[in-house]
């Protein structure tokens, strides 16, 4: 998954790329409002992750002009501010979640999944595929008998394939999800994740399809 996470200081952030960053998630870091509208006008993201008191403004100005553009990334405010009408203010204003600095590591982590849970219109970690049974948590593919564990980047991959059957994801879009800019990385690890995850599927009713030209889906018989 792509995160986008806006915070002015240095070291909460860097901790907190490091952190989510060992469970496979890719990381942009804005540290003002400027830096984050420009990373939204050029990438995707799974979740933003807004700090509300920045150097070039209020985070909540930015978070009324992404729901009022009809963006619909879901949003994890963090706040030093602990008041019940700051808290319900921001989640009034289009916010999905929030956490109160200073937080927990393992807390901002369980709310990730929280949130990206209900985006996929979920309420468990566990994904049933045909005959696969999915377990973003434990980071587990079950096919028949056997339990695979995922790489990291098997993983996200996955998900993102788990998280729409049918729909084509290009190699460019797969790329810019698995992978942060200052990363090189070419359409070829793509293909080497891809099959992989179609070597990890052997035997099951599921399958990684490519449509040429266009990319790859995850096919469900």
């Amino acid at each position: 998954m792509r995160f986008l996470l806006i915070e002015d200081n240095v070291s909460l952030a860097r901790a907190t790329v490091d952190r989510l960053s060992l469970d496979g998630h890719v990381i942009d870091h804005a540290v003002c409002l400027a830096d984050a509208d420009s990373y939204i006008a050029t990438a995707d993201y799974d979740l933003i992750l807004l700090d509300i008191m920045l150097p070039d403004g209020d985070g909540r100005s930015f978070l009324k002009r992404h729901r009022d553009a009809l963006g619909s990334t879901p949003v994890i405010a963090t706040t030093a501010r602990s008041e019940v009408s700051d808290r319900v203010g921001i989640l009034d204003l289009g916010a999905d979640d929030y956490i109160t600095k200073p937080f927990d590591f393992s807390e901002l982590e369980a709310r990730c999944r929280a949130v990206l849970r209900r985006r996929g219109g979920g309420a468990s970690n566990i994904k049933i595929l045909g005959d696969v049974r999915f377990d973003s948590l434990s980071g587990t593919l079950r096919v028949g008998d056997n339990t695979l564990h995922l790489r990291n980047r098997e993983l996200r991959l996955f998900e993102i394939f788990a998280a729409a059957p049918e729909q084509i994801f290009s190699k460019s879009k797969l790329l810019d999800r698995l992978f942060p800019y200052d990363e090189e990385a070419s359409e070829n690890a793509i293909e080497v994740y891809v099959g992989r995850l179609r070597r990890h599927l052997q035997g099951s009713r599921a399958e990684i399809i490519t449509v040429r030209g266009l990319g790859y889906r995850l096919s469900i018989e």
